[in-house]
């Protein structure tokens, strides 16, 4: 009996050792990991911020270019804060999706780490935006990779060469030219798709973005979300196959078609919606853009995406030119 309580004791005792030894060691590890922390420099913070996937509205906005540290605290809240604004400003009628959303400073997208491609670009529109700026200058942007994304989901410009396809923008350089920075980011290959370049990069598609842009003559505000299809096609033993082309070794997918979904606000507040889906092949130059319009739901059906889903149907005044009844 004596020897029983004497193991039970030495038993509690070894036990109770353990305990205070393990919560030492998290309390220390704990210590370590706070104090590590706090001896990090300002440029991990940034690092790690822009490494958040998540919604500006959530403090959480995933960058698509490496935060820069400025010389005080102020500046770069002030950066991070206008940035997260604008954000909020082009996404004002919701997401259509939330994978892998990437924030730039002048437009937001979706990328598809499968495909290589995104799966939409957002971008907001103003005639004040699209002002002429003289300092502003194409020529000076380059085609490069966005470092932000894994290697094994980025595309390159070596995929590209060869390929004969464009490295088709989806956010059009054209649009944000208020800025050098902005009209750079635009040549992020995330923002770019294989496409078609005579007869439709250069031409259709074009004519496309240069419409988009005089709604803003017209509208005091012009949202636009464009993206990549990849549709079903029926084939000789009459089956529906959905088949694309992929290129380069990181097998950047070829889409077959792109689409253009455009919602416009009226100085009295009304809205108005325009959808069109273009194929990723030549278009003669005179076919109108109207034969392009299709009804939007078959684009969301088609991309699996829902746009402008703040808005309801039934509040907009206008689907592709008709009024709604």
């Amino acid at each position: 009996m004596k020897n029983s309580i004497k193991f039970i004791i030495k038993l509690s005792t070894f036990g109770s050792v353990g305990f205070v030894g393990w919560y030492c060691g998290k309390y220390s590890e704990q210590k370590l990991h706070l104090n590590t922390e706090k001896d990090d420099s300002r440029t991990s913070i940034f690092h790690n911020i822009r490494k958040m996937p998540g919604l500006p509205l959530f403090g959480t906005v995933s960058a698509a270019t490496t935060f820069v540290p400025a010389e005080s605290g102020t500046e770069m809240g002030a950066k991070l804060s206008s940035t997260a604004s604008r954000v909020s400003e082009i996404m004002k009628y919701g997401f259509p999706g939330l994978d892998h959303v990437r924030s730039y400073e002048d437009f937001v997208l979706s990328y598809d780490r499968r495909n290589r491609v995104a799966h939409w670009v957002f971008e907001h529109l103003t005639k004040d935006r699209l002002k002429h700026n003289n300092e502003v200058l194409r020529s000076k942007c380059e085609f490069k990779p966005d470092t932000s994304i894994h290697p094994f989901f980025r595309s390159e410009n070596t995929d590209y060469k060869g390929s004969g396809y464009d490295r088709g923008h989806l956010a059009a350089a054209g649009n944000h030219k208020i800025d050098q920075n902005h009209i750079q980011q635009t040549f992020f290959l995330t923002n770019m798709a294989p496409q078609v370049g005579e007869g439709f990069n250069r031409d259709a598609w074009n004519s496309l973005e240069k419409y988009v842009r005089k709604l803003t003559k017209i509208y005091k505000d012009v949202y636009v979300c464009t993206g990549p299809l990849y549709l079903p096609k029926k084939e000789a033993d009459g089956k529906k196959y959905v088949r694309y082309e992929v290129i380069g070794a990181n097998h950047v997918a070829v889409p077959t078609h792109f689409y253009k979904i455009i919602v416009v606000e009226t100085y009295d507040s009304k809205l108005e919606m325009e959808a069109f889906v273009m194929p990723n092949a030549p278009i003669a130059n005179d076919t109108p853009l109207t034969n392009f319009q299709v009804p939007p739901e078959s684009v969301e059906r088609a991309a699996g995406l829902l746009f402008f889903d703040k808005i309801s149907r039934n509040k907009l005044s206008k689907i592709n030119g008709k009024k709604v009844s």
